[in-house]
């Protein structure tokens, strides 16, 4: 069965290959058999020349790796182990610190901390580069074999040297582990507004948001102000989940539409009826580390002016992976579509731009630290639409609105300027006003989202 998943490179990468099948085999044409030739040539003088005797599947599986690692940084093979931590990484319940990490020339690489996790709280940040694990080098290992350091029993120590971008020094960060409980949804009431925190896109998201809606008005006695929708540093998951979630909020009109190799392969999806919210203020809040199931929310939401966006542009992942299967312990992770929004903007390298842009304050390392996002992958998939390079990297550009500095933050007691900013928004303008506030938006950026497509 072919599942489709958007979602940011995550936790583990392992690339390679389908083996070739009968039908592919004959399509190719008289070269492509030389090259074949030359390969299985080259794999026979290994097997049988090379210093020390190599296992065949290793050297098979280095060829696997070597033919996804040729085409974008998303497409992968999945093996035993990789389904297990793919497993893992969606139902939790391991002992671990909560971490999404890539490799990156050989360095382990931090894509974004889970949020309440041991990695989150010792103040770990994306685009972090882990450099030791209790003080022993792990350049140049593997990513499997670093997040299996990571992990143990939890309550056990552990020291992380991290190298930050922006920052002279490496400098030594430590924790405990501790039983990772990924809840993809949670909620809490804040100064009579509800906050639905939406962690990633596994399965049964969008009922849980739902339910949580449901959950804020009980809570309250009576509908909250409006909702903020907290999608920061989420790497995305499932493309129906993500509709899911924008259904949620949405009554009419397309969600989201994607787009294969062939121009007559494209796919929409609608909204049905229904707004869960019955219309009150939503505010979503975006980062750098927010991603592709996450775009597709945020991109429908703001195309359709149902929600207002604050915060940083996004990762920019706009490309939809396909899970195909190979055996009973394996699968390929397949590049398969790109994905576009409402009103036909492909996210790819661009991300979503907010309408509102607000940087966390709160983080004393906001202005010096790089985002790391789709762009910044080798090989990414580029967008048909030439994009402003100074665009890209414009994250840290002075805004005369923003005068505070983290520490008067922090005497103030706001240890979230972005989420402090979005309720203190909802609270200001009232719903006329956020009304206002949208339509502001969509002057600015206009698009055909209005338009119901059948």
């Amino acid at each position: 069965m072919k599942k489709p998943i958007v979602q940011a490179t995550a936790l583990v990468l392992t690339v390679a290959l389908l083996p070739a099948a009968t039908s592919a085999i004959s399509a190719v044409d008289a070269s492509t058999y030389r090259e074949m030739e030359q390969f299985m040539s080259v794999f026979d003088r290994v097997r049988t020349d090379y210093v020390d005797q190599v296992d065949d599947s290793v050297l098979i599986k280095g060829a696997i790796n070597g033919m996804l690692s040729s085409l974008d940084p998303h497409s992968s093979f999945l093996d035993a182990r990789d389904f297990d931590n793919l497993r893992t990484q969606t139902d939790g319940n391991y002992g671990g610190l909560g971490l999404s990490v890539t490799m990156e020339d050989g360095a382990v690489k931090v894509i974004a901390p889970f949020k309440d996790t041991p990695a989150d709280g010792a103040g770990v940040k994306a685009g972090d580069y882990i450099t030791h694990i209790d003080g022993e080098l792990i350049y140049g290992g593997t990513l499997d074999e670093a997040v299996e350091e990571m992990r143990g029993k939890p309550g056990t120590p552990i020291s992380l040297t991290i190298v930050r971008p922006g920052r002279d020094k490496p400098f030594d960060v430590s924790m405990k582990r501790a039983i990772i409980d990924l809840k993809p949804v949670t909620w809490e009431v804040k100064d009579d507004i509800g906050v639905i925190s939406l962690n990633s896109f596994s399965a049964d998201v969008g009922a849980d948001v739902k339910a949580a809606i449901g959950s804020i008005d009980k809570s309250l006695g009576k509908k909250p102000l409006g909702y903020v929708l907290d999608m920061r540093s989420n790497p995305g998951g499932l493309l129906d989940e993500a509709v899911a979630v924008s259904d949620v909020f949405l009554s009419r009109g397309e969600i989201v539409s994607q787009r294969g190799r062939s121009k007559s392969d494209i796919e929409r999806y609608f909204a049905k009826t229904g707004d869960a919210a019955q219309g009150l203020p939503v505010i979503v809040l975006i980062d750098a580390g927010s991603a592709s199931a996450s775009e597709i929310v945020a991109g429908a939401l703001q195309d359709h002016h149902r929600g207002l966006v604050m915060g940083e542009r996004s990762f920019g992942k706009g490309s939809v992976q396909t899970l195909l299967p190979l055996s009973n312990t394996s699968a390929l992770r397949l590049t398969t579509a790109r994905y576009y929004t409402p009103s036909g903007k492909s996210v790819q390298e661009g991300g979503i731009e907010p309408d509102i842009i607000v940087p966390q304050l709160s983080d004393p390392d906001y202005k010096t630290r790089p985002r790391f996002r789709e762009a910044d992958l080798r090989r990414h998939l580029i967008n048909e639409v030439k994009l402003d390079d100074a665009v890209l990297e414009e994250d840290t550009a002075d805004d005369p609105r923003f005068v505070q500095t983290t520490e008067e933050l922090k005497e103030q007691g706001i240890d979230d300027f972005q989420l402090h900013y979005a309720l203190e928004t909802i609270g200001r303008l009232g719903p006329k006003g956020m009304q206002t506030a949208l339509n502001r938006a969509a002057v600015k950026k206009p698009g055909k989202a209005a338009v119901v497509r059948k």
